[in-house]
């Protein structure tokens, strides 16, 4: 036996042996970190409370909208530099999906009533979303969010989320993009009664197992920080037993629960940025996405009121995308042109230096930037999501040199194409 054999026989009897020695790891592994989630994934998520919702919520907020650009035209031409191809396509979106994904509000936007009269708005809520959905006015991305499983709230929260999944299903499967959104949860156990929810109600209703899927809404520190110093967030992502889909910021909640004035609870005060690191970092590779909180300061009011509203609307979600928070939360008709100028200009700027970075990597081309396999996943998941929310088109990136979509899904590890309701 030469030495080369002798290695060769040496390094496949080593390998046979971490084989062995990892095989729990790498299923563990595996398990937990399946990669990200295929499939489009909502610019925002719109906050309507239970009592106000109806059927035709979704066009009546597209009109309330657009009727707001054009009550403040050159305002708004104003706050986007004078671009009125950004206004143009703005105006497009509204009049054809204003909506990307609408939660259906029984907690703090609801408050706390009657048990017959949350029972009722309930159960009418689920019956007007149903309504949306056989009318095909429905926005790709629905869900509901119930009180949270603390100790006072725990039996509110589970009595309406019973109610409501009951009264949407009727013998039927749920709605693709349907989730639920559990808020102020601190504990582990409290994701892991959650499961078990699920898991009861699937049954009890017929839906097949794992339909449930649910959000959590990071805004207590204890989600941050456990008692025993551990980040209890990446805890909670791992109890979900594959249901949770998202990680959503709350804003005001987690801000004052830190101690600080209402004056300055903001997506961008320290706290904020602190507690969305460590999210990230929880969700990174699990397939669980994040989305950003809301601002409470709405385009309302006089003109000077709207103009400085939108203005801050406009550079918060473009600093929440310049962060990796792809999404966020909408409380107002009237934050929906900004929601959608800030996104779309994100994505059309960007798809320029993208397409050439994608061309020179695909080709091997020797450039100034030497781009790494994960930046290149990056760089392809960019130009999908820019496609999935409509501010560019097929045709704009066939025109920046990347023909074919199924390498830059490829490439962005993603296998459930470009758009749809994947949640």
């Amino acid at each position: 036996m030469d030495r080369r054999e002798g290695l060769d026989r040496l390094a496949g009897a080593l390998a046979d042996d971490l084989d062995a020695r990892l095989a729990d790891v790498d299923a563990a592994l595996a398990a937990g970190y399946p990669g990200e989630r295929p499939g489009r994934q909502p610019v925002h998520t719109l906050y309507v409370p239970a009592d106000r919702f109806h059927a035709g919520l979704v066009a009546e907020h597209g009109a309330a909208a657009l009727a707001t650009v054009a009550a403040h035209e050159e305002l708004f031409l104003e706050v986007l530099d004078r671009d009125p191809d950004l206004v143009s396509r703005v105006r497009d979106k509204l009049a054809r999906e204003p909506v990307e994904d609408l939660r259906i509000d029984l907690e703090d936007g609801y408050g706390t009533r009657p048990d017959d009269e949350e029972d009722r708005d309930a159960e009418r809520a689920a019956d007007e979303l149903r309504a949306a959905l056989d009318a095909g006015v429905a926005p790709s991305f629905t869900g509901i969010r119930v009180k949270g499983f603390e100790a006072p709230t725990r039996r509110r929260g589970v009595r309406t989320l019973a109610l409501f999944v009951a009264r949407l299903v009727a013998g039927r499967p749920l709605p693709r993009g349907f989730v639920v959104t559990l808020p102020k949860v601190t504990a582990v156990e409290q994701v892991e009664a959650l499961v078990h929810a699920a898991g009861r109600l699937e049954t009890e209703l017929g839906l097949d197992l794992g339909a449930l899927r649910f959000e959590i809404q990071v805004e207590t520190p204890q989600s941050i920080l456990g008692a025993d110093g551990t980040a209890l967030v990446a805890r909670m992502v791992h109890a979900s037993d594959g249901r949770c889909t998202g990680l959503h910021y709350g804003t005001y909640d987690y801000s004052a629960s830190c101690g600080i004035a209402a004056a300055h609870q903001s997506l961008e005060h320290p706290v904020a940025d602190h507690a969305k690191a460590v999210m990230q970092a929880a969700a990174a590779g699990t397939g669980v996405r994040l989305s950003d909180g809301s601002t409470n300061v709405l385009p309302v009011g006089a003109p000077d009121q709207v103009a400085a509203a939108w203005h801050n609307h406009l550079r918060l979600v473009r600093r929440s995308l310049e962060r990796g928070f792809y999404q966020g939360w909408d409380l107002h008709p009237a934050q929906l042109p900004t929601r959608y100028a800030a996104t779309f200009a994100f994505y059309r700027e960007g798809l320029p230096a993208a397409a050439a970075r994608l061309r020179a990597y695909v080709a091997r081309q020797d450039t100034a930037i030497l781009d790494e396999p994960a930046t290149a996943r990056a760089l392809a998941d960019f130009v999908l999501r820019g496609l999935d929310c409509g501010a560019v088109s097929r045709e704009e990136v066939h025109d920046a040199g990347l023909v074919d979509i199924d390498v830059l899904a490829g490439l962005a590890h993603r296998t459930g194409g470009t758009d749809g309701g994947e949640s």
